[in-house]
């Protein structure tokens, strides 16, 4: 087993680049990618518990379906902001969003999540699927000390991304050949997400273990830890 088999794969592919694709893919995503990921995205929101009056962010909305679910979680008297780097994936989200009536409890913003322009202490708890592993890996520690930052202290991190624990498997190795092969269009990676979170601080509370097409997936939850 070689260095490339236990670290993840890079991500060379530039901000730009992948703005430009999630803008041009916006409107198909729900029929090429989302419907398969709902039922991992839903287990990740069933961890994160949201509440009642509670502030929550979910960053990666893509087209705003759990932005939703987590809207209806927190009530009238709670308030999500969703961020997302395509304005493509967020006119989406907000025309969803806007058909469901519950634009006055949601926010929505464009940004990296490398670069969260939030104050420190702002959220009790944050949501991210299937986002974490399209950053390049030097970058996932910045985001995760962002997203620390924006919690406030034992606010909560749900997690879900695809995974590179728990040994090899031929449809990850078969992936991860297509990654290398055709970067531009396969533009994420399976990552170590526990040791990612743990790595940044965070206290890890539970994790579960499961896949998607035979993909192995993690979802993670974990508190900031002072």
């Amino acid at each position: 087993m070689t260095n490339r088999d236990l670290e993840p794969r890079r991500i060379f592919r530039s901000k730009r680049e992948a703005r430009a694709n999630y803008d041009r893919i916006a409107r198909w995503y729900d029929l090429a990618e989302g419907f398969w990921e709902r039922k991992l995205r839903s287990a990740g929101l069933k961890k994160l518990g949201a509440s009642e009056g509670e502030t929550i962010l979910d960053v990666g909305i893509g087209t705003g379906h759990e932005t939703l679910a987590l809207a209806g979680s927190v009530g009238e008297f709670g308030r999500v902001v969703g961020v997302d780097i395509s304005s493509g994936m967020l006119r989406v989200a907000r025309s969803r969003i806007g058909k469901e009536g519950l634009a006055d409890r949601i926010d929505l913003l464009q940004t990296d999540a490398a670069h969260l322009p939030f104050k420190a202490d702002a959220f009790d708890g944050l949501f991210m699927s299937f986002t974490l592993e399209l950053f390049d890996t030097p970058e996932i520690p910045l985001v995760l000390k962002e997203c620390r930052q924006a919690l406030r202290p034992e606010g909560r991190i749900s997690v879900v991304s695809l995974s590179k624990s728990g040994g090899r498997s031929l449809m990850r190795n078969l992936y991860e050949r297509c990654h290398d092969r055709f970067p531009e269009i396969i533009d994420c990676r399976p990552i170590f997400v526990r040791r990612a979170l743990e790595d940044a601080g965070f206290e890890v509370l539970d994790s579960t273990q499961t896949s998607i097409w035979g993909l192995p997936v993690e979802i993670v939850l974990a508190e900031r830890s002072e």
